[in-house]
């Protein structure tokens, strides 16, 4: 929730303009960083390597596998993370010349970019670190990191504001970063200590353990891939008028949180799903994506629907003040409803993605999907912004990563976890239709208050009961997964949090 508070404040202190067109250009640092070294590529990399790490440990290997591992991979990613940090510094000029060649304050850009390039070493640090602490099954400071790292910009932005502009956000933004290491290391720091071996058996099992350099290369790529959506969306949208990059950017980030909190889920189980794959258990790890997807589709759908019924209203109430017009409202929440028809098509891909690599093997056919997803993208997007501009390259990504999604369900079978692909789908399909009825049922119920809050509250009550009663008269089978989740990470939050 934070991450919106932070978006309205970017909107009510500079509004959607070319000063947060040029911020939102150097803002693809940190938006790549997070999905690169936190989200998804590193990590895809490191849990299941620190899974099988841990189950060596279990199994009485001689020193201690999981220190090893860290002695054998760390310094060389900080060390790689350091390089990439400077080389993006120096390169700014031209890498946003590359992003947003119509960009009206290019010079505003760099300055931004230059300092945000800093995250590229911190998020790295942190994405580590949360890692190794997901494979321990620890998600506490994990789950933590964003309230910091959002914290230290909306500070930023109004402590700083008025002096350095839109800048305050770019320093906000190296300041979260640093918080988000410090945020977790007294827990990781716990974890490494609890078993110590000598220095000898250490550097000998670090040496039998070196980086899995194709894994890593093929899980960056395929991180790469998927958040490359983003350059492609503000290379399109920089010929477009002032604001378009910025209407774009806050109709992502409301569209995106169904999908955020869907595949919360699939963090929490990663770890589980690689453990049973180390431990030769196929069957297990079978049963708990086939769950998975159940449950991450059921949710995101409501949450789609309930988007599609209620954009103008819930865009309203969230940014329409300050520098945020009425005119901002009403193209960011046409923009949002047309990226909403993708939010199926980025859960299922997260989802699935994590199987591809939960075995901690390296797999092409994910980045070879990926860039199918890619070239859909750029082509719908290139066809149709002349004519429908910011919708048009809005319905270019749900349609790329819509194909993505396929590709990888497709190839789940041969080239993962042998999923029942036709099981799935026809599951998928019960919550699909009580969606599309949902948002069908919720739209007028929206538009009938005058009062965005009053509406949003209509059209959202609508959706949620119509999906719920005609989800389970479908015989969905995502509700009672999602019901018993929510108690399951209750408990250990509270757990976590009285411990």
């Amino acid at each position: 929730m934070l991450g919106l508070v932070r978006d309205q404040s970017l909107a009510r202190l500079f509004g959607a303009g070319r000063d947060t067109d040029a911020f939102l250009v150097a803002w693809t640092v940190p938006e790549f960083a997070a999905t690169l070294l936190i989200e998804d590529g590193l990590a895809f990399a490191l849990v299941p390597a620190f899974s099988l790490a841990l189950s060596r440990r279990a199994q009485g290997a001689p020193g201690d596998p999981v220190r090893s591992l860290v002695a054998g991979t760390l310094p060389r990613l900080a060390l790689a993370f350091t390089a990439v940090g400077a080389l993006l510094a120096l390169a700014a000029p031209q890498c946003v010349a590359a992003l947003a060649p119509g960009l009206p304050d290019p010079a505003l850009a760099v300055d931004c970019t230059r300092i945000t390039a800093t995250c590229v070493l911190s998020f790295g640090l942190a994405g580590y670190c949360s890692a190794a602490l997901r494979a321990h099954r620890r998600f506490l400071a994990p789950a933590a990191i964003y309230l910091p790292y959002n914290i230290g910009i909306i500070t930023a932005m109004y402590a700083l504001g008025g002096a350095w502009g839109v800048r305050s956000a770019a320093f906000g933004v190296a300041a979260g970063g640093c918080l988000m290491v410090v945020v977790q290391l007294p827990s990781l720091l716990r974890r490494l200590r609890r078993r110590r071996t000598g220095r000898a058996d250490a550097r000998a099992a670090a040496a039998a353990q070196p980086l899995d350099v194709p894994l890593l290369a093929t899980v960056l790529l395929f991180a790469l891939g998927r958040q490359s959506q983003v350059l492609i969306e503000r290379f399109l949208a920089s010929g477009l008028p002032a604001g378009a990059i910025s209407h774009l950017n806050y109709a992502q980030k409301v569209a995106q949180i169904p999908m955020t909190l869907s595949t919360m889920l699939c963090t929490v189980t990663f770890p589980a799903v690689a453990r049973a794959l180390a431990d030769g258990d196929t069957e297990r790890a079978r049963d708990r994506v086939e769950r998975d997807l159940a449950l991450a589709g059921c949710l995101v759908l409501l949450g789609t629907a309930a988007i599609v019924a209620c954009a103008p209203q819930l865009i309203e109430l969230l940014f329409q003040r300050g520098a945020f017009t009425a005119r901002d409202t009403a193209a960011t929440a046409g923009v949002m409803r047309v990226y909403a028809l993708g939010l199926l098509g980025q859960t299922l891909t997260g989802v699935l993605v994590r199987s591809y690599f939960s075995a901690g093997r390296a797999s092409w056919y994910p980045v070879a999907a990926m860039a199918a997803g890619i070239v859909a993208t750029i082509w719908i997007g290139a066809w149709t912004v002349g004519s429908r501009g910011t919708t048009g390259i809005a319905a270019a990504n749900a349609a790329g990563i819509t194909l993505t999604a396929a590709l990888l369900l497709a190839g789940m079978r041969r080239r993962s976890v042998p999923i029942r692909t036709g099981p799935v789908l026809r599951e998928l399909c019960r919550p699909l239709g009580a969606a599309v009825v949902a948002a069908l049922a919720g739209g007028p119920a929206a538009g009938l208050p005058s009062d965005p809050l009053a509406g949003l509250a209509a059209g959202g009550t609508t959706v949620a009961v119509v999906f719920v009663l005609l989800g389970r008269a479908l015989g969905a089978q995502g509700f009672a997964p999602a019901l018993r989740s929510v108690r399951t990470l209750s408990r250990r939050l509270a757990h976590a949090v009285l411990r």
